[in-house]
C-alpha cells in the first residue's frame, strides 16, 4: 500500500471547488504516477474551517484564496513550519516572492505556483525545469485571457470595446469589475514572476510600467488590417545590456508573428534565446478546471521530489527606454502641407516613417502611419509636438508594433 499524501486547501471557490473535486477524480492517477495517494486532510472557507487544525494535519498547503491577506500570513506560516505550499496567487507572488522563497530555501521546503501564470501552459516549469542552464534573452506573450477575448471580438465583429466588455462579462470571461484585467495590472503581475524566474534577478510589481486596452478604438483595429497587423496584449520581459525591460501594453502584430493567431480567451507565452531560438506555448488561459490542473500538476511535481531553485543570481537594472515601431493614427484637417508637417516633426525627432495610409476627405481626414522602430522616449518626443499641430481634431493615438516575425 502507497503512503498518502495530505493536502491543506485555502479556499473554495471556483478553483478551489475544482480542485477538490479533481483530486478526488485523479486520485489513482496521481497514486499510480508517484506511489502517494492525495487526501484533502481539510477546507478553509469563510464559514468553515481552522487554519491551525488544517495546517497541523497537512504535508502540502495548497492556497488558492487570491489577494494578499491573509494568504500571504498563511502561506509564510505554512512554509517557516515546514510545509510545501502550492498557490495559483500572482499578486502573492509577484509582490512578496522574494520572502516567501526565502522562508521555503530556509525550511527546505518547497513552493510552487505555476497556476499563477498563464493558466494551464507549463511555462513556469519550462523556464525552472527545462531551461535552468539557458540564457533566456526574452519571455514575452498574451498572459490575459479577457483581454486576449476582446480584443478579439472588437476585430472580428467591429463591435465598440464597451459593447465586447459587456458580452465578455456575460460569458464570465470577464469579471464584474475587471479593471485589473481591462487595465493591464493581472498581466504586470504574471510577466514581473516570469521576469524573475527568466533572468534570476528580483522584480518588483512597481518594477512594471504597464497599459491596457480601455482607450483601443474599433477603427484602430480596422485600419491595422491594411497593414496586415493584429492586435494583443502583450507581457514583453527581456534583456537590454546589462538590464532588462519589463512591461504591459497593447501591441500590433505581423501575421508571421506565432502570438498572431492567439485568439479569444486563449494565453501563449514564447521564450526566446540564442540556444534555443524560440519556444512558443498555448493554451486555456483561465477557468476553474483548467487553474485547478495545473495546481495539481505541482502537487505531483511536489510529491515526485523534483524541487526547482527561485535562487538570485545579479540584480539587473530596470530600463525603462527601449526601442519600438509605432502604429500612428491622426484625426486631421485635408489641406496641403499637413502630411509634410507630420513628417518633419517625425525626421527632426529621427523617427522614420514605414507606410501611411490616408483615408476620408476634408474635415473626415484621416492619417494612419507605421514607423521603423525608435527609441520610445525619441517617439514620445515626436508625439507631444504632433498633438500641439494646429490641424490635428483630436488626439493622436499611437501603439506599439512588433515587426519581429517568424517565416
Amino acid at each position: 500500500m502507497s503512503d498518502s499524501v495530505r493536502l491543506g486547501v485555502l479556499g473554495r471557490g471556483t478553483v478551489g471547488g475544482a480542485f477538490v473535486d479533481l483530486v478526488g477524480e485523479r486520485a489513482d492517477a496521481v497514486e499510480s504516477a508517484t506511489g502517494r495517494r492525495p487526501e484533502i486532510a481539510g477546507v478553509l472557507r469563510r464559514s468553515e474551517g481552522d487554519f491551525d487544525e488544517i495546517l497541523a494535519g497537512s504535508e502540502i498547503v495548497v492556497e488558492l484564496i487570491g489577494g494578499t491577506d491573509p494568504a500571504h500570513d498563511y502561506v509564510l506560516r505554512a512554509l517557516r513550519e515546514g510545509r510545501h505550499v502550492v498557490s495559483a496567487n500572482k499578486q502573492l507572488i509577484a509582490q512578496h516572492g522574494d520572502e516567501l522563497f526565502d522562508a521555503a530555501r530556509e525550511a527546505g521546503v518547497q513552493l510552487r505556483f505555476e497556476a499563477a501564470v498563464a493558466g494551464v501552459i507549463p511555462v513556469i516549469r519550462v523556464i525552472q525545469e527545462s531551461l535552468p542552464a539557458t540564457e533566456i534573452a526574452k519571455v514575452f506573450g498574451i498572459v490575459n485571457g479577457t483581454t486576449n477575448f476582446i480584443l478579439t471580438e472588437m476585430a472580428t465583429t467591429g463591435a465598440s470595446y464597451s459593447d465586447v466588455l459587456a458580452r465578455a462579462q456575460e460569458l464570465g470571461y470577464a469579471e464584474a469589475d475587471p479593471s485589473d484585467d481591462v487595465g493591464g495590472a493581472d498581466a504586470a503581475a504574471k510577466i514581473a514572476i516570469l521576469a524573475r524566474l527568466a533572468f534570476h534577478t528580483p522584480v518588483s510589481l512597481n518594477q512594471v510600467s504597464f497599459e491596457g486596452i480601455e482607450n483601443v478604438q474599433p477603427d484602430d483595429l480596422a485600419y491595422a488590417k491594411e497593414f496586415g497587423l493584429s492586435l494583443k496584449l502583450l507581457g514583453v520581459a527581456e534583456r537590454h545590456g546589462d538590464g532588462i525591460s519589463v512591461r504591459v501594453f497593447p501591441c500590433f502584430l505581423y501575421r508571421g508573428h506565432p502570438l498572431a493567431p492567439i485568439e479569444g480567451p486563449f494565453n501563449a507565452v514564447m521564450v526566446e534565446a540564442p540556444s534555443i531560438t524560440e519556444i512558443t506555448m498555448s493554451g486555456p488561459g483561465a477557468g476553474g478546471i483548467e487553474t485547478a490542473s495545473a495546481v495539481l500538476g505541482d502537487v505531483v511535481s511536489i510529491v515526485s521530489g523534483s524541487a526547482p531553485v527561485h535562487a538570485v543570481r545579479e540584480r539587473l537594472e530596470v530600463v525603462s527606454d527601449v526601442a519600438s515601431a509605432f502604429y500612428l493614427h491622426l484625426e486631421v484637417a485635408d489641406r496641403p502641407g499637413v502630411l509634410a508637417a507630420i513628417t518633419k516633426v517625425l525626421g527632426d525627432n529621427e523617427v522614420s516613417v514605414k507606410s501611411v495610409v490616408q483615408w476620408g476627405l476634408g474635415d473626415d481626414a484621416r492619417l494612419v502611419m507605421v514607423m521603423h522602430e525608435a527609441p520610445e522616449s525619441r517617439f514620445g518626443a515626436a508625439l507631444g509636438e504632433i498633438a500641439k499641430l494646429e490641424f490635428l481634431r483630436a488626439p493622436p493615438r499611437a501603439i506599439r508594433v512588433i515587426e519581429e516575425e517568424f517565416v
